[in-house]
């Protein structure tokens, strides 16, 4: 896991949470001069903050016009839900021997918190829930840039769940989806759980693409 500590990550962090709020919708202006106001600092570390996100996808730069809340194509959604799958499936399956019996109890816990969550539609925590869960798979391999580079996609991913999940599965459902990818950790069996991480995730992106084209 990344520890975010910095002026410019915190803002990161401030203009997620912005976004899952509705406070910025896509379409909407992300301005420099409103964000320092806000937040009592120089616009230095802000535009540090804004060219991370334009690289993640979450904002789009247009040139002599300024900073906006994107709205993700059909394509880029796919391309996104299938690239942190690959990734994580990889992720995963390369550190499957060094889950301990409670760290699987811990994942089983994290996955009835999501259920437990969706009933209530309490959406940030499903996606709090639902991060913790993913990033403890991941954090049990110690390759550095493979953690960056799914870093890199969670908010972009989180943003389009926390709008989306509720119109994708049911409450129990968003547990057992997370249950299955417990149980191919279980098995042991690299294959089943590359391809049941893969899976896990092409599957929200095409449900979410499809929403979007309508």
């Amino acid at each position: 896991m990344i520890v975010k500590t910095t002026y410019k990550d915190q803002i990161v962090e401030h203009i997620y949470e912005l976004i899952l709020d509705g406070v910025y919708s896509p379409g909407d202006q992300v301005k420099e001069s409103a964000l320092a106001e806000e937040m009592g600092i120089s616009r230095a570390p802000i535009r540090e903050a804004l060219k991370e996100l334009v690289t993640n996808g979450l904002i789009e730069y247009k040139p002599q016009i300024g900073n906006f809340i994107a709205l993700l194509p059909p394509k880029e959604i796919i391309d996104a839900y299938t690239t942190r799958g690959v990734l994580e499936g990889y992720a995963i399956m390369e550190a499957r021997d060094k889950f301990s019996g409670d760290e699987i109890e811990t994942l089983e816990e994290l996955a009835a918190k999501m259920g437990k969550y969706a009933k209530k539609n309490n959406r940030k925590m499903v996606v709090k829930a639902g991060d913790d869960f993913h990033n403890f798979l991941i954090s049990k391999n110690k390759n550095v840039q493979l953690a960056e580079y799914t870093e890199r996609l969670s908010l972009k991913l989180h943003v389009l769940f926390h709008k989306h999940w509720s119109a994708l599965y049911t409450p129990e459902e968003i547990g057992d989806r997370h249950l299955r990818i417990v149980s191919s950790i279980v098995s042991g069996d690299p294959v089943k759980i590359e391809r049941c991480v893969r899976e896990h995730y092409a599957e929200t992106g095409i449900k979410i693409a499809a929403l979007q084209k309508k």
